[in-house]
């Protein structure tokens, strides 16, 4: 069964009332999955995972976080994590059915505070790319500092690619840079980040505060649905020790690494993501 690539347009309101833009594909009466890109990202990380999953039989949903992409900044620059499990929440609750969540790095942490912290979202299940409770301080100080870099913006979308690519060497350099054009905005002639800067001061808290760990463990257990942690083979956010202390301390995760992909692993092995993510998928009851 194939989905058209094409997604339609739909926004949720998300806490607060901040608006948030989404993609959809598949039928209206298929049961939901709804998929959370990273920190600097937007829906547009999922553009080949969402119509490949539509072709499964799921609705898929992908929305722009807040602060990222065409969804509302927030209006006194607050990104606190609890600000995007409260959007998650809304999400879940709009949908009005029990959705199985995929969230990436900062979309996952949401998705694991929204389903196990009260007022906990109902969900069917929980999978989480490349993030679990604690980060190696090394990969996510890269991933800052990389975000840093520029504030002045870009000359061309090909500029900005060269950028990515020194981040990204694993990828190697992509036959057309104007496929990143969707993570950029204008801002007079230059091309800038499609994301709020001041979330950066956010993050740079985040990494790994006294206490977090053990509340996003504890959120874990308490969620009560299956997880599945998807790590990159090469990430340098999450050791592989990290990921097997996660499933060893929650006895409802389970854990598949994807060879040769990094901290964004849908964008480094997208076939091999999905191929990592259907037998966990498969196993969820759908009605």
């Amino acid at each position: 069964m194939t989905a058209d690539a094409s997604p339609r347009s739909r926004s949720f309101v998300g806490s607060g009332g901040t608006l948030l833009a989404a993609d959809e594909w598949g039928a209206a009466s298929s049961p939901p999955l709804v998929l959370l890109h990273g920190g600097g990202q937007t829906r547009r990380a999922w553009y080949r995972t969402g119509p490949r999953l539509a072709g499964m039989g799921w609705r898929v949903i992908a929305p722009d976080l807040r602060g990222h992409g065409a969804s509302e900044w927030s209006a006194d620059g607050d990104y606190d994590l609890d600000l995007f499990a409260e959007d998650v929440r809304e999400l879940v609750a709009e949908l009005g059915h029990r959705p199985v969540l995929i969230g990436a790095s900062l979309g996952g942490l949401s998705s694991l505070l929204a389903a196990g912290e009260a007022p906990m979202a109902r969900i069917r299940a929980l999978v989480l790319v490349d993030v679990a409770h604690r980060p190696d301080p090394r990969g996510a100080r890269r991933i800052v500092e990389f975000m840093r870099r520029r504030p002045e913006g870009f000359a061309s979308v090909g500029e900005a690619a060269a950028l990515v690519s020194d981040l990204l060497p694993h990828r190697g350099r992509p036959d057309d840079p104007e496929g990143l054009r969707n993570n950029l905005r204008r801002h007079g002639d230059r091309w800038v980040w499609h994301w709020d800067p001041r979330m950066l001061d956010s993050f740079e808290g985040r990494m790994d505060p006294p206490g977090m760990a053990d509340r996003l463990l504890g959120a874990a257990r308490r969620t009560d649905v299956p997880i599945l942690l998807v790590r990159g083979g090469i990430s340098d956010v999450v050791r592989e020790d990290i990921a097997e202390q996660f499933c060893d301390r929650v006895p409802n995760a389970r854990r598949v690494d994807v060879a040769d992909a990094g901290h964004m692993v849908a964008g480094d092995r997208n076939e091999h993501f999905i191929d990592a993510i259907v037998p966990f998928l498969e196993g969820i009851e759908r009605a």
